[in-house]
């Protein structure tokens, strides 16, 4: 024992004395220093952030993340529920007896979404109205194919959550009285989108849809696959501010709706027309909105040149412009160069089906000095000739997509010194355009991205040279 505690200096090795024998009093030191360190091992320092940076820290994590996240602990568990302010919810009915605790934890939701499969049976006008008493600041609700929620359900959504300002349905039963409570009940409502409402197929007759109290805050409409969304007539004509107009893929004649809705002072800058019974009448009264920047026009037959020249002159503003010919040919290089002449802010343009001649795509290579996005599909008479003239006269072009035309290697090798803005290039389907060319034009341009769609291209495609002198 004596031996064992003499006075001989030795290494204790740090803090846990590992360097050689340690006396009695050096035992003792590690034993608290050993203590010490399992403490502060088991303190958990995430109790030292507030909850208001943590909460910070779960807002920049994608979802699943923060899902993990909330295993952790129960206060993680906490802060993460009380500052989840999105959410999207299976709508089956069996989802129905979990919803209080659901919105329980997530208590601070302002953007739902509910979703129901069509196989099965959606949450009811109960389940609608008890997440509306739970979250009556909602300022976004989606819902979608839910439709076993009717006008009563309706009516409780707008009469708890006055908050709204975005609304969107889909494949929904309830028609225009539910609408209407929507409508009538939240002032603030600013974007609204309906597709597949079925309940409406009878309420033009019976009962029409206005505005309400909504018709100075709504700035977009979305109507989409509608059997008779003439019934939304009153709402386009009476909201004051609206902006944003697209009408999709909806039955019946609406050339008299946009004449009624054209005689009055607009602010319209954004019209999607997809699909529709519509003609030059319709386009004429269009032309009206002085404020038109956004207009696409697609697979509407009964519209010509006429109609395309009369807002070309009149919507001087225009910087997008999407035209699907459906290759009827009635809209064409009279139309087109009326573009050319007016457009001169236009900084997209998307021609699908129209064929424009070497003179109207001169002009708008001309005129348009602002293009920045071109795409041309499916247009016949688009071929290196054109291409060339593209890459030669449009010098502030970004990007250019060209599909289904009759443009070759030859047409491909003028962008190794035209366009010289030009960051991104997409060929598909183009049957005379070859892996060769686009590989060459890569090593002239580095900076330049080439798609080209090499597994639809023929394999016994005419070989054009792309040497360098070719160029």
């Amino acid at each position: 024992m004596d031996q064992m505690t003499s006075s001989q200096d030795y290494d204790t090795g740090g803090a846990t004395g590992y360097g050689g024998p340690s006396t009695a009093s050096n035992d003792l030191n590690n034993v608290d220093l050993l203590v010490g360190l399992s403490i502060s091992q088991e303190y958990d320092y995430s109790f030292e952030i507030p909850d208001e940076c943590l909460a910070l820290i779960f807002q920049s994590l994608s979802s699943g993340d923060r899902n993990r996240c909330s295993l952790v602990c129960r206060r993680w568990l906490a802060v993460e529920g009380q500052n989840r302010h999105r959410l999207a919810l299976n709508a089956a009915a069996e989802v129905s007896a979990q919803l209080p605790n659901i919105f329980t934890r997530f208590e601070s939701v302002t953007k739902l979404t509910i979703r129901c499969d069509r196989k099965s049976v959606s949450i009811n006008d109960e389940a609608l109205t008890l997440i509306s008493l739970r979250c009556r600041n909602l300022t976004r609700f989606k819902i979608r194919g839910c439709s076993e929620i009717s006008e009563h359900g309706m009516h409780n959504l707008a009469n708890n959550c006055k908050s709204l300002r975005k609304f969107s349905c889909g494949s929904c039963i309830f028609g225009a009285e539910g609408m209407n409570a929507l409508l009538n009940n939240c002032s603030s409502l600013e974007e609204l989108s309906v597709k597949r409402l079925r309940g409406t197929k009878d309420s033009f007759a019976s009962e029409p849809i206005g505005p309400g109290t909504a018709a100075s805050s709504l700035k977009s409409i979305v109507l989409e696959e509608l059997y008779n969304g003439q019934c939304f007539g009153p709402l386009i004509i009476g909201s004051k501010n609206l902006r944003t107009l697209k009408i999709l893929r909806c039955f019946g004649d609406w050339d008299r709706l946009l004449e009624t809705f054209s005689r009055r002072k607009n602010c319209l800058m954004e019209i999607h027309l997809e699909r529709l019974q519509v003609s030059d009448a319709g386009l004429m009264a269009i032309s009206k909105c002085s404020d038109l920047e956004i207009f696409h026009l697609v697979k509407t037959p009964d519209c010509s040149n006429t109609g395309i020249c009369a807002i070309a002159e009149n919507c001087m503003l225009l910087r997008k412009l999407h035209i699907d010919g459906w290759r009827t040919n009635r809209i064409g290089d009279e139309g087109l160069t009326a573009i050319a002449k007016n457009s001169v802010n236009l900084v997209e343009l998307v021609l699908i089906g129209v064929n424009p001649s070497s003179t109207s795509l001169m002009a708008i290579a001309s005129k348009c000095q602002k293009l920045e996005r071109l795409a041309l599909c499916r247009c016949e008479t688009i071929g290196d000739p054109e291409i060339s003239c593209i890459a030669t006269k449009c010098m502030a072009l970004k990007k250019l997509w060209i599909k289904g035309c009759r443009v070759t290697d030859s047409g491909l090798e003028a962008f190794a010194f035209g366009c010289p803005n030009l960051v991104n290039l997409k060929v598909k389907k183009c049957r005379g355009v070859t892996t060769k060319a686009a590989e060459w034009l890569r090593s002239k341009r580095v900076s330049l991205i080439v798609n080209l769609d090499a597994d639809e291209i023929e394999p016994d495609v005419i070989e054009v040279s792309v040497s360098d002198g070719g160029a």
